[in-house]
């Protein structure tokens, strides 16, 4: 894996043959981070982000090396999860943190919140149509904050009411939320 733009970039880890995970294709990732910072995220903010099935951690790396302030790493598969630490250990940044764990009982436990949520399961995932909800009730995105759900062809999520965009490269779609809280009555 490489790591496309930012104090990271030209940096290339490489991944075991032997894992998992599907990782976001370099075409995929380059596009999305493109309408990241020229519609939806000012860098320089230094957003937080959670990167949820981080699988091989390029998506945090990613978001770390564009200067992303806290980026928390949620990965439950132990060959995944050590390959990240080892990674983030190479690169040093403290602002990385790697959890190894089920990403449904971290999110119930998770006190913190977040600027964007990413989130990349399984496309075959039996519950990823609900990922929008869950995420709207985990009380994890900060308010008007961003949640990316990475999916495959087969999810459909032109009904949600808080889909604020959708982008398609290859088999790869990116689904984009943004929930707004209700402001308590003073």
């Amino acid at each position: 894996m490489r790591v496309i733009s930012g104090k990271y970039k030209h940096r290339h880890f490489d991944v075991p043959h032997a894992f998992k995970a599907r990782p976001t294709t370099d075409f995929a990732k380059e596009n999305l981070f493109n309408i990241l910072q020229n519609v939806y995220v000012d860098f320089d903010d230094h957003p937080s982000v959670l990167d949820l099935f981080a699988g091989t951690g390029s998506m945090s790396l990613e978001f770390l090396s564009r200067g992303c302030g806290k980026v928390v790493s949620v990965e439950k598969d132990y060959k995944h999860y050590q390959f990240i630490r080892r990674v983030a250990r190479e690169i040093g940044d403290p602002q990385w943190t790697v959890v190894m764990g089920d990403v449904f009982k971290y999110i119930q436990h998770c006190h913190d919140t977040f600027d964007i949520i990413f989130a990349d399961p399984p496309y075959a995932l039996p519950t990823i149509a609900d990922l929008p909800v869950t995420m709207l009730e985990s009380g994890l995105l900060a308010p008007g904050g961003l949640f990316i759900l990475e999916h495959g062809k087969t999810n459909d999520f032109s009904t949600n009411p808080h889909l604020i965009d959708h982008r398609e490269y290859g088999s790869v779609n990116f689904s984009f939320f943004q929930f707004q809280r209700e402001e308590e009555d003073g």
